[in-house]
């Protein structure tokens, strides 16, 4: 039987509502939606390219494994709508960050929401579960949280959106990768810009998120292994198998950017 408008849009409420009760660390404003942790500083916002130049970026496609109860999910990762969301992604799946890390967040009553996970600090078992869906990639070169502006592309623009949600910026078209059933995304806090690690797939078409959280991948096998997902189911390994030479590492840590400028003649 087909819900009617007005009773699936009360549905959906009670679905946010549940999620608002499993993150009770969280601030109340921010639980509405999937997310993270929020930094521990807000400083001001330094220039969008001083930010890319210290994150990886995706120039292309790449396809990324995950094995999940011994069944495989591969994800088609975009970065050529999403070159930094999708970089830091594939970066992090390379240096074997979410190998371990469980599903802490799985919303599917009273209609099919999200699975989220990829909290490092899930790794660990001295971690209480309350504390799950805190945590961000501390950057082991500088010993500090790496975290990535929301960035999401205009249906028919040339360059994404960045640290501004579709409301915000008052952008009336779609974007170019939206919250179908299979999306993967990431989580963050209310702040733009708080995107870590964290991540989830959509269980159902979930069009309110769009333009509102940043889309970076589609679930094209396994779906069905998403759908039997459940609360403390680990990723048991990540990889990529496809594209990596399509990850670019970042330009403040390129040689180039490292080496002694030539004296000039």
């Amino acid at each position: 039987m087909r819900l009617g408008f007005g009773r699936q849009c009360a549905v959906w409420l009670v679905a946010i509502a549940v999620l608002l009760s499993s993150c009770t660390s969280r601030p109340p404003e921010t639980a509405e939606t999937p997310e993270s942790a929020e930094p521990a500083e807000v400083a001001v916002e330094p220039a969008l390219d001083d930010v890319a130049a210290d994150l990886p970026r995706l120039d292309g496609q790449a396809t990324v494994e995950l094995l999940v109860n011994g069944e495989t999910i591969v994800i088609e990762v975009d970065g050529t709508q999403a070159p930094l969301t999708a970089g830091n992604f594939v970066d992090l799946v390379q240096r074997g960050v979410y190998d371990g890390t469980v599903f802490h967040r799985v919303v599917k009553t009273p209609q099919p929401f999200v699975v989220q996970g990829g909290d490092p600090q899930s790794t660990d078992p001295n971690v209480p579960a309350s504390q799950l869906g805190t945590g961000s990639f501390v950057n082991p070169e500088t010993g500090q949280p790496r975290y990535i502006p929301l960035e999401i592309l205009p249906s028919g623009a040339e360059t994404p959106v960045y640290s501004q949600t579709f409301e915000t910026a008052g952008i009336a078209e779609p974007p170019a990768l939206t919250h179908t059933r299979g999306a993967v995304a990431m989580a963050r806090s209310q702040f733009p810009d708080s995107a870590s690690a964290q991540f989830y797939i959509a269980l159902a078409d979930l069009p309110f998120l769009d333009g509102s959280y940043a889309v970076f991948g589609q679930v094209t096998e396994g779906m069905d292994v998403v759908d039997a997902i459940e609360q403390d189911d680990v990723i048991e390994s990540a990889q990529v198998v496809a594209g990596l030479d399509n990850l670019q590492p970042p330009e403040a840590a390129s040689p180039a950017a490292d080496s002694d400028p030539e004296p000039a003649e």
